[in-house]
C-alpha cells in the first residue's frame, strides 16, 4: 500500500485524464497509469490497482451523461460484460499469483505492450472514421452475441492486467463489430461497459492490495469534475482535438515501459 498526502499533481492528473474519458471515451488508463509510475515513481501494481478504483469512480460520470442522452446500446453493454466481468476476475487473480520479483517487471512490460497497441488502434480508427460515411440516428442492426462476449473477456483480462484498454482498446474493435454505431454511440456504449469491467478488475486488485488510498483520492478529486465537462462538451471537433495527444502519450509511454 502506498502512503501519501493529497498532491495537486495528482488531482491536475486526474483532471486531464478525466476530460479525455469524457471526450473520447479513451484515456483514463492511458494516461494516469503512466503518469503514476513515470512521474509519481508509483510501483506498477500499485498503479494499476489505483488507477482502476478511480477509474471506477470516474467513468459512471461520463456514463450517465451518456445515458440520459439515449447514446447507449444497452443490449451490446450486455453482451460485453458477460464476458468483461469474468475476464476481468481472471486477470486479477493472475496478477495476485505473480511473485514480487517476478511482478513488476512483467506489469511494466505488459503496460508497455498495450499501450502501443492502444495507439495503433486509436491511429486505425482516426483514418477509419474520415473516411466513414455517416449512418441516422434510425439506423438499427442487431447485435453479435459470441464476439461481443470474446471481445468482453479478452478485454476485461488486459484491462485488468493493465488497467488500459476499456476505453481504447475496445472501442475500437466495437467499430469493426458495430461499424453503424454513431461516435456518440460508440463513446457512450463503451463508457457503460467500462464500469462493471473496471468494478471487477479495481474489486480484484483491492483484494490483492495494489491500491494506494491516497494517492486514488487525489486522483479522483481531479478525475470526476474532469469526466463530467469532458462528457458535456463531447463532441466530433473535441474528439479529433485530443485524439493525436493521447497517441502521442501512449508511444511515449509504452516506449518508455519497454526500453527501461
Amino acid at each position: 500500500m502506498i502512503a501519501m498526502v493529497f498532491d495537486l499533481g495528482l488531482s491536475l492528473g486526474g483532471f486531464i485524464g478525466g476530460l479525455a474519458v469524457g471526450f473520447t471515451g479513451m484515456g483514463g488508463g492511458a494516461i494516469l497509469t503512466p503518469m503514476l509510475v513515470l512521474i509519481f515513481n508509483v510501483p506498477a501494481g500499485a498503479a494499476i490497482g489505483t488507477d482502476l478504483v478511480a477509474s471506477l469512480v470516474m467513468k459512471p460520470v461520463s456514463g450517465f451523461i451518456h445515458l440520459k442522452r439515449g447514446t447507449v446500446r444497452l443490449d451490446i453493454v450486455k453482451w460485453l460484460c458477460f464476458g468483461s466481468v469474468p475476464g476481468a476476475a481472471m486477470g486479477a487473480i493472475f496478477v495476485g499469483r505473480l511473485s514480487d520479483e517476478v511482478k513488476e517487471n512483467f506489469l511494466l512490460r505488459g503496460l508497455g505492450v498495450v499501450l502501443l497497441l492502444a495507439a495503433g488502434a486509436m491511429s486505425w480508427r482516426a483514418i477509419k472514421s474520415s473516411s466513414h460515411k455517416s449512418v441516422t440516428a434510425e439506423t438499427v442492426f442487431p447485435v453479435r452475441p459470441l464476439p461481443t462476449l470474446i471481445l468482453g473477456l479478452f478485454g476485461g483480462f488486459i484491462v485488468s492486467l493493465t488497467s488500459v484498454g476499456s476505453g481504447s482498446l475496445m472501442i475500437v474493435v466495437l467499430t469493426v463489430l458495430y461499424p453503424a454505431l454513431r461516435p456518440t454511440q460508440l463513446v457512450g456504449t463503451d463508457l457503460v461497459q467500462a464500469i462493471p469491467l473496471v468494478a471487477t478488475a479495481a474489486i480484484g486488485h483491492l483484494i490483492v492490495g495494489d491500491v494506494g488510498f491516497s494517492v486514488t483520492t487525489s486522483l479522483i478529486i481531479g478525475a470526476v469534475p474532469g469526466a463530467y465537462f469532458g462528457a458535456q462538451m463531447s463532441s466530433k471537433a473535441a474528439d479529433k482535438m485530443i485524439r493525436p495527444i493521447l497517441i502521442l502519450i501512449l508511444i511515449a509511454s509504452g516506449v518508455k515501459f519497454l526500453v527501461g
